[in-house]
Formats: structure tokens, C-alpha cells, sequence
């Protein structure tokens, strides 16, 4: 048997033992934001929740700023591609316009229901009064807005003129977002929030001709 042929399988395990230690380290901070708050989560307790050592943490982290900016985007991201926006479920357009415009409006609601929202929540708020973090956040916050934006704007491209359908895309993500954030103190039913059905008759007067 080869050097080489020993050598990649032992080189692969490595990385992914890499991979699986990082994956846990952000999952545990993420977890942490969410259930203790900016204020209440350290590096301590995200390597006591991910078990890794110190030395482990600090090697995929150096400082706390980075630790979680990446761990609020590392749930962000994984969520969007795995069952959020980027892989929307929606009826054919070309049938009935108005239930796929509706079902659009429900999953970016929906994605203001989840744990990643609330992660970025903590860390927005503690940004406010932490410049290293506000410096570690932004470029990451943009990164994801824009992919958000481009998604969206593949709902609405159908509709309408790119100008009109990007003012429905952040008159809504603005409004949801607002809203969203009154649920931290005075938690209902997403589903049944009056919000959404305004929303959704917004999109259809803007978007469908003759309002839908």
C-alpha cells in the first residue's frame, strides 16, 4: 500500500473532525445567544456546551466578536439554504398568481419566527455599544441581506418592474422585522398575527394587476 493512499484517508478525517468540532462550537453559541443573551453568554460557556478544550475553541475563534458574529450567520445561512426562502415552496404562478404571492409572504414572516432572528436580535442590540463587534457584525449582516434580497426578489420578478417589486421586498422585510421584534416581550401565534394578512394584501394591490 502507497504512502499516499494511507495518507488522504487519515488527511480527510482530520478536516472533517475539523469541520464537526466547529459545527459544534457554533452551534452551542448560538444556542447560548438565544437562551441567555448577549450579556449572558461566554466563551466558557459555549466550550462547555459544544465540548471542545480551550485550545480548540480559541483555534477556530481567537476573540468572542468573531465567535459569535459567525455563529448567528453559520445558522443564518444554513437554515436559508436548507429549508427557508432559498427553497420556498410555492404554488405555480402561472395557475393562480395570488396564492403564490401569499405563500411568498408567509415564508419570510416565517423566517422571522426562528432561532437565527433572534441570535442576530442580541447581537444587533449589543453592537449598539461594542464597536469591535459592531465591526465584526457588519460585513457579515450585509453578506446575508443581500442574498435574503436576491431570493426575495425571485418571488416577485413575475409581478412586477424590478423598482416596484424591490419597494414590496423592503416595505415588507422592514414591517416584519419591526414586528417580529415586539414578540421578544408579548409572544402570539405568528400565524394568526393581523400583520400577515395586511402584508399579504399589500403584495397583491402592488404586485397583481388590478390588486389581485
Amino acid at each position: 500500500m502507497s504512502t499516499r493512499s494511507t495518507a488522504e484517508p487519515e488527511r480527510r478525517s482530520r478536516e472533517q473532525r475539523t469541520s464537526d468540532s466547529r459545527t459544534r462550537i457554533l452551534d452551542a453559541a448560538v444556542s447560548c445567544l438565544v437562551e441567555s443573551g448577549y450579556a449572558g453568554t461566554t466563551t466558557l460557556t459555549i466550550q462547555n456546551r459544544a465540548g471542545v478544550s480551550r485550545g480548540r475553541l480559541l483555534h477556530h475563534f481567537p476573540s468572542k466578536e468573531n465567535l459569535l458574529v459567525a455563529a448567528a450567520q453559520h445558522l443564518a445561512t444554513s437554515r436559508f439554504a436548507a429549508d427557508g426562502l432559498a427553497r420556498a415552496d410555492l404554488p405555480d404562478a402561472d395557475v393562480d398568481p395570488g396564492p403564490r404571492l401569499d405563500r411568498a409572504v408567509e415564508v419570510m414572516w416565517w423566517t422571522y419566527q426562528q432561532a437565527y432572528f433572534w441570535a442576530s436580535v442580541e447581537l444587533w442590540t449589543a453592537a449598539r455599544t461594542d464597536p469591535a463587534l459592531a465591526e465584526a457584525l457588519l460585513p457579515a449582516e450585509r453578506r446575508l441581506g443581500a442574498a435574503i434580497r436576491q431570493t426575495v426578489d425571485v418571488f416577485f420578478e413575475d409581478y412586477a418592474d424590478p423598482a416596484r417589486a424591490a419597494l414590496v421586498r423592503e416595505t415588507l422585510l422592514t414591517a416584519m422585522r419591526g414586528v417580529a421584534l415586539t414578540y421578544g416581550f408579548d409572544p402570539r401565534d405568528p400565524q394568526t398575527d393581523p400583520h400577515l394578512e395586511q402584508w399579504k394584501q399589500l403584495a397583491r394591490m402592488l404586485l397583481l394587476p388590478e390588486g389581485g
